[in-house]
């Protein structure tokens, strides 16, 4: 009986510890992800802005830019 009680409890540790370290890795990975994300998008954001700046001021080179692309 105290046998069945201290493994029962065993295992409920190491799952409580495996549930930590899962969900610290979670942490980090979405930390990871939003860093990137952020990255991402501001990186976009610049690339509009000049794209939308060629298309303003040299009509034919965005054109141009926009069939390599195709």
């Amino acid at each position: 009986m105290l046998r069945t009680i201290l493994g029962i409890g065993a295992i409920a540790l190491l799952g409580l510890f495996a549930l930590k370290v899962a969900f610290g890795l979670f942490g980090v990975l979405f930390a990871l992800f939003f860093v990137l994300l952020g990255w991402t998008l501001r990186i976009a954001i610049v690339g509009a802005v000049i794209y939308l700046i060629l298309r303003l001021f040299m009509p034919d080179t965005a054109k141009s830019i926009e069939e390599k692309f195709k």
